[in-house]
């Protein structure tokens, strides 16, 4: 059934008549502007006639944007645009719009405001030092995250420095905003890098807050501790929330052993539509209902006790209409009622206009106000006017225009805002209405069952056709004069769905895809759209890297599904003039709930075969024990001695009330059969198997199934099937039939005894019609069905055109290109793959051809993102096409260059000295710099050690990028520091490498490598030929260090150690001075080792009672315990008795960041020979 003369003829009909002002465009009632927008329009237009003219009210204040040179504004129109030119806040307000004529005013809606959102061009945690947070086993904490402003949506993720999420359980969870809650502390809490990340991917960044330190102290035993509510704050709160949001209630528990959440709705049952995540912490129920409103309790419980908290839900309502006012068309002197009345929650306030301006300012004799009704008396043709119906509450605003026109004439009768147009209601002394259809320049009456004139002159036609199109004329006539109308009607082809989606059963955390496709009339190729909702709300495509819904070509795919998505999912088909839609029910499946106190149900027994027939026969068992879970199904299986002796296969599946069934079978098979039963804890055991049943042979009841046309080369088909054990009889074979699709020509038929065909000399990629029969002994098998396959596929022959690309950011690049034909593939559409390989870096102008790596992107496409890439480097890349034989050509390389990123982490980070009140260190530049290296930022802070108090972050900004070396001065005495360092670009910086150590006591005169691991130091690979002499004196107040730090605090002459250590060196002494003046009087000769033996000296004295240093006698391998050594070659000119003559020198060390310690003394007069010597100092 089709109306013909309703507003869209109206729309393309001449309009010779006066029309009161009706607004047809308006902006939305909330405007957000964002900084990165490039303009603002706020949108009104009207249609009339006269044409209305168009005014703007701003804060109830008269606005005129045509005054202001910084608006856009265009003729004709209420439109204006408000550019984006960086100084936004002064058209912050309320708008309105109003559109007049010389018969009365319309207005819009109101923009309740304008908001301008500014934020920073990134948004930032602010720097800071955060306390370490100490707790003991077994107590609850709180990570703070609070973060920063940006553009909404706000994410936050937690994770570690190395990018590794924080594993979230009952034990440990987010909150809403986004802190990290812990029920109670364990060891493994201990660690120094929770990071909380906050991202906004509108404007595609990720912030990161300064990593926490947590330090758990472990006890010998944890005390229990019963639950209580860490949040909400208190034992009760309340919510406020609009009807059809998400209600979504939160409860995070502390306790020892760690509680369990429970929620109850006081008094009722919660909502069916309730779901519980995060580990039962969040109470969440989608598209609050009124119902849905009322008390809710949160109740967490452990073996200790338990804590509640009570939700006050109060779900209160936006406006709605109860009666919207409606315009009306009537004619002099008759009474006009014009209704309106609103619901919500509070009760909307409803107040009346006309023209625009309140009821009051514009006062009538003949209008009353009686409750939600206007009553206009005895009009005329002066009370034509619009009414505005207003109804608003804290929630929102309705707003109503009903044009009020009052006419006799047949000619006015046309109004756009009635459906039967031509209404002879409105004739003082009606006589008749008629109707003409225009066709090939004549006239024609409208006649024929299919079309019917209603006594108030409607027009209607029935099953609408494509040759009903056209004009049509109505000519109605009174005693005041006669009048035409001339209209035109264009049918269209509706929207219909014609694949709609199919029911959906997924394990969570899979991906589920709903396809949708559609036919509709190709005039609305550019207007017709595909839209998705769930339970009846809009789904929002944000297409963002943390997005899980994506559409392409009406198919919708959700990644990472969970119970969440669960519902009901609706594909809506539509054009400006209709639609089309149809659901489909998605199941979220999870892992099954166990019952611990239940078992698997027991075998059944007595299994009984009766009622034998030729192919089937009924199998009768007694359940056994269900073991305190119902049995849900029961699961049949079958043996047969011919093919498959021994292997049970699954027949049949029955409820679990049943203990019958009726089993097909097959012809010529000896069965025999077994049952086990299933309840909510698994499979039973399976039964004791029947007595065997042959069935006699029989014709086949099924051909060949899951038939598959390969083909592995270009001029030939194979056809393969499915190969079924149950022949039903003895001389299975099939009929192979195949002919062209494509062409006339006769079915071509073989008979073969195996499974597969091969059909050769077959043109590349044509279509085929393939069916196959089986028969046997018996008879043929049923009439097959047709299957259409492709002949041999060929490697495409054109690669993709216009490759371009587009970069995204340092490392991402946008790849797009034109579709090969499908003439030129060959074969059917694999994808595209796109191949590149990087040809420099940037900041080396010398070529380095990189591995060429490649991306498949299956499917028909035109664009993809490649990632990965390193950051200002100069790339390669080709585009291809691939079909089932393989890849086409690839397309002309095209050349990209990526911007700068910032610095990987530094590969060496060293301390090489450690002094009183100063430590050195050294660095190697990055091996990725990812751009011009700038410099290096160094941050140190005195930590946390023993009574000590972490003190604040130092920086020292290094300009030079050819520094790899600094000495940090003014530092504390005996006090442990961190030291951070960072490589930067001009982008950035980049990721953090550390190292820690503790100052000494004292100033030492040798400078010393950090202590090995475990207390010992080498120096190793002297070269020979130098003469190793040692000074008479040698002042050292330490040499390395240990893993302990307890005894840098005491005194080391009051150990006892210590002074027998003393004893025995000055005994010692004695007995080389003995030694030396004996062999002296001898005159002997001895060698330099001998002599260096006989002047033994104390290299240094360990800090700790495990510490000590040694100098090995071997030359070729490094002491054992010791972690770096270095040789460092000394010329025979040079001095004899010392690595350094007199004094102190610089740390000398090399890439691995250990040194040889300076020697200090008093110079002696010697001989200038080369003496090969190896020299071994004992501790």
């Amino acid at each position: 059934m089709f109306w013909l003369l309703g507003l869209i003829a109206w729309l393309h009909s001449p309009s010779p008549v006066e029309q009161l002002p009706t607004i047809t465009a308006q902006a939305s009632s909330s405007l957000i502007a964002f900084p990165f927008d490039e303009n603002f329009p706020m949108m009104c237009e009207a249609k009339g006639n006269p044409e209305p003219e168009f005014r703007w009210t701003k804060n109830g204040q008269q606005f005129d944007p045509s005054l202001d040179p910084r608006l856009i504004t265009e003729g004709n129109s209420g439109t204006f645009v408000i550019p984006n030119n960086g100084n936004l806040t002064e058209y912050q307000g309320i708008y309105r719009c109003f559109a007049s004529n010389r018969l009365g005013t319309a207005i819009s809606r109101e923009i309740e405001e304008l908001h301008f959102v500014f934020v920073s061009d990134v948004p930032k945690f602010p720097k800071e030092t955060i306390e370490p947070v100490v707790v003991e086993e077994g107590q609850p904490f709180i990570l703070n995250c609070n973060p920063p402003d940006g553009i909404p949506p706000l994410q936050i993720y937690w994770m570690t420095l190395s990018l590794q999420h924080i594993e979230q359980d009952e034990r440990v969870s987010m909150g809403l905003n986004g802190d990290l809650y812990f029920s109670h502390a364990v060891d493994k809490d201990s660690r120094r890098d929770y990071c909380c990340f906050a991202a906004f991917p509108r404007i595609r960044t990720i912030v990161q807050k300064t990593a926490m330190s947590v330090i758990v102290k472990t006890t010998n035993a944890i005390l229990q501790r019963r639950p209580s509510i860490m949040t909400p704050p208190g034992v009760k709160s309340e919510t406020q929330l609009v009807k059809g949001e998400e209600l979504i209630l939160e409860c995070i528990a502390a306790g020892f052993p760690t509680p369990q959440v429970e929620w109850v709705k006081m008094g009722q049952h919660l909502p069916t539509k309730a779901k519980m995540e995060s580990h039962g912490k969040l109470l969440i129920v989608p598209d609050v209902e009124q119902e849905d409103g009322g008390k809710y309790m949160c109740k967490a419980k452990n073996t200790v006790g338990e804590a509640v908290h009570y939700f006050t839900v109060i779900v209160e309502e936006p406006p709605e209409w109860v009666s919207e006012p409606e315009s009306q068309l009537s004619m002099i002197g008759s009474d006009v009622l014009i209704k309106c009345s609103a619901s919500g929650t509070p009760q909307p306030a409803v107040t009346w206009r006309v023209n625009g301006a309140p009821l009051q300012d514009s006062p009538s004799p003949n209008r009353r106000v009686l409750g939600d009704t206007i009553v206009l008396h005895n009009t005329k043709a002066s009370d034509s006017a619009v009414y505005q119906c207003e109804a608003s509450n804290r929630h929102g605003t309705l707003l109503s225009n009903a044009n009020i026109m009052i006419m006799s004439k047949c000619d006015y009768l046309w109004s756009p805002f009635l459906s039967d147009c031509c209404n002879k209601d409105g004739l003082t002394d009606a006589h008749s209405a008629s109707f003409l259809r225009s066709k090939d320049d004549t006239s024609d009456s409208v006649e024929g069952p299919r079309f019917s004139v209603h006594d108030n002159g409607t027009l209607e036609i029935y099953s609408a056709e494509k040759e009903d199109s056209g004009p049509y004329t109505c000519f109605a006539k009174n005693t005041e004069g006669s009048s035409a109308i001339n209209v035109m009607l264009s049918v269209k082809d509706p929207t219909r769905i014609m694949e709609p989606p199919e029911d959906l059963r997924i394990l969570k955390g899979t991906t589920a895809q709903f396809s949708c496709l559609a036919e509709y009339d190709k005039s609305f190729s550019d207007d017709f759209e595909i839209l998705w909702e769930k339970d009846d709300k809009e789904i929002a495509f944000n297409y963002t890297e943390n997005s899980r819904y994506f559409i392409e070509d009406g198919i919708l795919q959700i990644v990472n599904v969970s119970h969440r998505d669960q519902g009901v999912y609706t594909c809506l088909a539509r054009t400006p003039m209709d639609g089309d839609k149809a659901a489909a029910l998605l199941l979220v499946l999870g892992e099954p709930c166990i019952l611990w106190f239940a078992d698997v149900p027991d075998a059944p027994q007595y299994l009984v075969l009766s009622e034998h027939k030729s192919q089937s026969v009924k199998l009768k068992w007694i359940p056994g024990d269900d073991h305190n879970s119902s049995t849900t199904e029961f699961i049949i299986q079958y043996e047969e001695s011919q093919w498959e002796p021994g292997n049970w296969k699954e027949l049949l599946r029955v409820p679990g009330n049943h203990n019958s069934a009726i089993l097909k079978l097959h012809g010529h098979v000896d069965y025999c059969f077994r049952v086990s039963g299933v309840n909510a804890v698994g499979r039973g055991p399976p039964s004791q198997p029947t007595e065997r049943y042959r069935t006699p042979p029989a014709a086949p009841d099924k051909n060949p199934e899951n038939i598959k046309i390969e083909s592995h080369m270009p001029q030939e088909m194979n056809i393969n099937w499915e190969v079924r054990n149950t022949h039903n009889g003895p001389g299975l074979e099939y009929k192979v039939s195949y002919r062209r699709q494509d062409v006339e020509e006769d079915w071509q038929e073989h008979i073969v005894k195996r499974h597969s065909f091969v059909v050769k000399n077959t043109p590349t990629f044509v279509p085929y019609e393939i069916k196959i029969q089986a028969r046997n002994h018996q008879g043929w098998g049923p009439e097959p069905r047709i299957k259409t396959g492709y002949s041999g596929e060929d490697f495409p022959s054109a690669a993709p055109d216009d490759v371009a690309v587009e970069v995204i950011n340092s490392s991402v690049v946008k790849v797009s290109w034109m579709r090969v034909h499908k003439d030129k593939l060959h074969g059917h559409l694999g994808g595209y793959r796109i191949s590149w390989w990087r040809l420099r870096s940037l900041v080396d102008s010398k070529k380095n051809h990189g591995n060429k790596e490649t991306l498949t992107f299956p499917g028909d496409r035109n664009h993809a993102l490649v990632p990965e890439l390193t950051p200002f480097s100069e790339y390669s890349l080709i585009v291809m096409t691939f079909n089932g034989r393989g890849n086409g050509p690839g397309s002309h390389p095209v050349n990209f260059k990526t911007p700068e990123g910032v610095p990987e982490r530094n590969p060496a980070f060293r301390i090489t000295d450690v002094q009183r009140h100063t430590v050195s260190v050294a660095w190697a530049p990055p091996l990725e710099p990812n751009g011009i290296l700038t410099g290096y930022l160094l941050e140190y802070q005195l930590s946390k050690f023993n009574d000590t108090e972490a003190g604040p972050v130092q920086t020292v900004d290094i300009s030079n990028p050819s520094t790899t070396k600094w000495i940090f001065r003014d530092l504390e005495p005996v006090s442990k520091y961190q030291f951070d360092l960072r490589s930067c670009t001009t982008v950035g910086c980049g990721a953090i490498v550390s190292v820690e150590c503790t100052t000494t006591l004292e100033t030492s005169d040798a400078l010393t490598p950090p202590a090995a691991s475990d207390g010992l130091c080498s120096i190793a690979n002297i070269q020979s030929g130098v003469l190793m002499k040692r000074p008479r004196y040698v002042k050292v107040t330490r040499l390395c260090f240990s893993s302990g730090s307890a005894s840098i605090h005491e005194g080391i002459s009051t150990q006892g150690w210590f002074i027998g250590l003393m004893c025995a060196v000055a005994l010692l002494t004695l007995i080389v001075l003995i030694a030396c003046f004996v062999n002296r009087n001898k005159g002997g000769k001895y060698s330099v080792k001998e002599k260096e033996d006989l002047h033994p000296d104390v290299e240094s004295q360990g800090m700790n009672d495990d510490t000590f240093c040694e100098y090995s006698d071997n030359d070729e391998k490094p002491l054992k315990g010791s972690q770096r050594s270095l040789s460092r070659e000394i010329k025979a000119a040079d001095s004899g008795d010392s690595l350094v003559d007199y004094g102190d020198e610089d740390v000398q060390f090399n890439e691995d960041g250990s040194f040889i310690g300076e020697y200090a003394g008093r110079k002696e007069k010697r001989a200038s020979s080369e003496i090969k010597a190896t020299v071994q100092t004992p501790a």
